[in-house]
């Protein structure tokens, strides 16, 4: 019999945005991948009934269960749930655990973290504090650049509330400001390997025929609409320059560190005038579509996508292992 692997996401995937509908396209890769290298697989739905999915589980024990929901339902701030059923469960799963993503979709409670821990990462706006300059306006707990547009970097305290209280209204949920930092757009994929976790090359997103009055931003059509100026303009590029890789490599497996990692997952940077990274996001669980920026490192890298799949499951069973050491 050939082992089973059980992919789970968010119901509402298929109903929902394109950007939540493209982990229907990231189920399907990752299904014919394992199943070319001898595995069965299941593609598992999850709503907010979390009994169907312990009951399902129990009924067909799988070996490994790939973990790609992020969000239950449409709400960003529910990702760690499923992780944590399984974990009661004793379910072995790839990626990181509910405490990590619990921790890294509080993009707030995150930000306090990394200034705690000496990792650079913009300033949040306080209305009682000075407010000049340029901000721009974020979701908390909602990823996938939701809701970030030109008219997303406004220059005054009056204009940053206005503009919270009008995404509140737009998406729902809860919203913040931080402040912008002009410059480049860089990132940096980890994936566990056998001795621990790996860094890869850094990407860059790059600016292409912005003009100057255009924010230079990796928004929302830039992800997900094709036909869009902003999708055609933002090509990624990997060959940045060494002593910058070196530091923003540095700091996201500082981050890896500071949030207990696992498996895999994405940093997020910007880079100011003076060549300084600053942390605007730890993306504990980047998408693994062929066509993503993950994928895309691990080709940088010289890894076939294939095997960096293979890897996620043999860490999420090298984590079972050493969870039930601990608890014996």
């Amino acid at each position: 019999m050939r082992p089973s692997i059980a992919i789970v996401h968010d119901a509402q995937a298929a109903q929902g945005r394109i950007d939540s509908s493209d982990t229907l396209v990231e189920a399907q890769a990752i299904a014919a991948t394992l199943e070319a290298q001898g595995y069965d697989t299941a593609t598992v739905p999850v709503a907010l009934d979390l009994g169907a999915l312990a009951r399902r589980l129990r009924e067909r024990p799988p070996e490994v269960v790939v973990n790609l929901v992020e969000s239950l339902e449409g709400r960003g701030q529910l990702v760690g749930v499923v992780p944590a059923l399984l974990e009661s469960l004793g379910v072995p799963f790839t990626g990181c655990s509910a405490n990590a993503l619990a921790a890294t979709s509080d993009k707030l409670g995150a930000k306090r973290q990394l200034r705690c821990a000496g990792i650079p990462t913009p300033a949040v706006f306080e209305a009682d504090a000075d407010s000049g300059g340029a901000w721009i306006v974020k979701s908390v707990f909602e990823h996938a650049s939701l809701g970030i547009d030109d008219r997303s970097i406004v220059h005054s305290a009056a204009a940053v509330e206005e503009l919270l209280d009008a995404r509140a209204a737009e998406f729902g949920g809860r919203w913040f400001a931080e402040r912008f930092v002009p410059g480049r757009e860089l990132n940096v994929a980890i994936i566990a390997a056998a001795t621990g976790p790996l860094a890869l090359p850094v990407a860059e997103i790059r600016f292409e025929g912005f003009p100057a009055d255009k924010p230079a931003i990796v928004g929302y059509a830039a992800k997900w609409q094709p036909e869009s100026f902003e999708y055609r303009s933002t090509p990624r590029s990997f060959g940045v320059e060494p002593e910058l890789a070196v530091r923003t490599t540095e700091l996201a497996l500082a981050c890896w560190e500071l949030f207990g990692l696992d498996g895999y997952a994405r940093v997020d940077f910007r880079v100011d005038s003076a060549g300084r990274p600053w942390v605007l996001e730890v993306n504990a669980n980047p998408c693994l579509s062929p066509d993503a920026g993950f994928a895309a490192a691990l080709a940088e890298a010289g890894i076939a996508y294939s095997v960096g799949i293979a890897w996620l499951l043999e860490d999420a069973r090298r984590r079972a292992v050493d969870s039930r050491r601990r608890v014996s």
